[in-house]
């Protein structure tokens, strides 16, 4: 297999696990039945609008309504549902308003109406309505913070609950009397718990009652007092509660899908698993090797073989800080780990499009990136120790660039071991 063939069928199989989280392929089969009375569509993130749009195609004849928020520049047209758009990865005044608007429209369904909650990845910061002790900056502040601490999502998602009205079962529980709640979401976190998918707007919220004094203390001095004082003090109480979760697509079925595009090409896929979590940087090393392993001694599979995985790495970011998100991060370390590896090809992209908040999914490698690199007089080792993977692979013209997809199933990766 030549070297442009090599990278095609990695961008094929990225392409196939974007298609199979795709809302409007997969959302009509989950539907519940049609409800007596009205289809009041709530919800956030990054396939909010593009879920809307897929519900009103599905239900014509519905009396449809209600409001939905995504983030900037993934809005799509809807007839029924109103779409409101909002920043991303840090909360803005928009999502706030655009929450209330949200939170308004549900306490509005009677006896026999529907609600119908669509939550994808990105919801957390898109529907954004802040604790009554906590200001909207103080928000902000604590986003910031914790995106730039190295907490794992499981870990964020609390902090993030208990500073919420909405989150940890808020929505749910501004669902007007006699009402039914479904929940239609698309998964981006690592094992598909509806409590960490956008922070579980409409289930119970399982850490309510634990101790966060260890995460304050990962999150330094500069967070707001008001919010140390929210996260340190004695937790409320908040019923638990029934609920009708449905997910319509999962990182485990858009790995399923590049698998079998890894099939039709001769190639044998290994998964390795849905939930990978760490350092961008050391999953990079670890993944590498693994690499190493499959091409020297048919370790755990003999070449041709392609290692997928997925899942959220982390990037913890000190004094120095580049462009980057984290599966440049991931792939610039595994190219240094590689270290020219022969017949060794990678690819890591965000199935949403947007790696971290560049412009990017992320990028493809091959054996000569770091030649590429020296060539035009860049330093990896440099830029990885300050975050700036982006620019590398921006120079070396290895960057994938989609736009934004208008779905999300996490982080995608893949590793192509050739004879």
């Amino acid at each position: 297999m030549t070297p442009d063939a090599a990278r095609t069928l990695l961008h094929d199989m990225f392409t196939a696990a974007v298609a199979a989280a795709d809302p409007g392929r997969a959302l009509a089969q989950f539907l519940p039945d049609r409800p007596q009375g009205r289809c009041i569509v709530v919800g956030a993130g990054k396939s909010a609008a593009a879920m809307a749009r897929a519900v009103e195609v599905a239900w014509p004849d519905v009396d449809l309504s209600g409001v939905v928020i995504t983030r900037y520049g993934h809005s799509v047209p809807t007839t029924h549902v109103t779409v409101r758009e909002a920043a991303h990865p840090i909360p803005d005044a928009a999502g706030a308003a655009a929450t209330r608007e949200v939170m308004e429209v549900a306490a509005r369904a009677g006896d026999g109406d529907l609600v119908l909650a669509l939550i994808s990845g990105g919801g957390s910061a898109l529907m954004t309505l802040p604790h009554p002790d906590l200001t909207l900056a103080d928000k902000i502040t604590v986003n910031r913070l914790l995106l730039r601490s190295g907490l794992a999502i499981e870990d964020m998602n609390k902090i993030r609950r208990r500073l919420s009205q909405v989150k940890g079962g808020g929505l749910a529980q501004a669902v007007g009397a006699g009402a039914r709640l479904v929940t239609l979401a698309i998964s981006d976190v690592p094992g598909d718990d509806p409590a960490a998918i956008a922070s579980g707007p409409t289930v119970p919220d399982p850490s309510a009652a634990e101790d966060l004094s260890p995460l304050v203390q990962r999150l330094g001095p500069d967070l707001p007092a008001a919010a140390r004082d929210i996260l340190l003090g004695a937790p409320p109480e908040k019923p638990h509660f029934d609920y009708d979760y449905r997910l319509i697509a999962t990182p485990q079925m858009a790995l399923e899908a590049a698998a079998e595009v890894a099939r039709a090409a001769g190639i044998t896929p290994l998964l390795l698993g849905d939930a990978l979590e760490g350092e961008a940087a050391t999953v990079g090393i670890v993944m590498a090797g693994i690499a190493r392993a499959a091409a020297r001694h048919g370790t755990p599979a003999a070449a041709p073989v392609v290692l997928l995985s997925g899942g959220e790495t982390t990037v913890t970011v000190h004094d120095h800080a580049g462009r980057g998100g984290r599966n440049t991060e991931f792939l610039l370390s595994c190219a240094i780990a590689l270290s020219g590896a022969a017949n060794i090809y990678a690819i890591a992209a965000d199935t949403d499009g947007i790696d971290g908040t560049e412009d990017a999914a992320g990028a493809i490698i091959g054996p000569n990136v770091l030649q590429k690199a020296a060539a035009l007089g860049l330093d990896p080792k440099t830029s990885l120790a300050q975050h700036d993977s982006y620019s590398i692979f921006d120079a070396t013209g290895d960057l994938i660039r989609t736009g934004p997809t208008l779905t999300n199933v996490n982080d995608f990766r893949a590793l192509l071991i050739l004879p």
